[in-house]
């Protein structure tokens, strides 16, 4: 017997945005629970979704940036636009925006870089480089 079955394919304009957080509060080298930041992340999706009807799935994966004296892990926060909640170029820049102004407010990050799929941008909320950089 053969079964049969409908598969419907979608696909949308491709924008996407990778975010990437340090898991120290500040310098001090007070590491952030990854499990904190996902109850986060969860409170603000519920949020965006009934205040503004956007629906925003991120990909969570943990690497470390290297740079000169430092070795700080991270998160990187993966954003697309999902077919099933397709946003234009400019929503999809809008809401990653204020996802990650919110995300330094809440877990005291002096900068936060994204990766769009045209530019790549920092936010600083502080001109202080890590003490363990040393640049020469």
């Amino acid at each position: 017997m053969t079964v049969c079955f409908f598969m419907k394919r979608s696909s949308v304009q491709p924008i996407s945005a990778t975010i990437t957080m340090g898991l120290e509060s500040g310098y001090t080298r007070k590491l952030i629970d990854k499990q904190e930041i996902v109850a986060w992340l969860q409170r603000y999706q519920n949020r965006l979704f009934k205040e503004k009807r956007i629906s925003l799935s991120i990909r969570l994966s943990s690497c470390d940036i290297v740079f000169d004296g430092q070795i700080e892990p991270h998160l990187r926060l993966g954003l697309i636009n999902y077919p099933k909640f397709p946003m234009s170029g400019e929503l999809f820049k809008t809401t990653a925006d204020a996802l990650v102004r919110e995300l330094m407010q809440a877990f005291n990050q002096n900068r936060m870089v994204v990766e769009y799929w045209d530019e790549t941008v920092m936010f600083e909320s502080s001109p202080d480089l890590d003490p363990r950089i040393k640049l020469k």
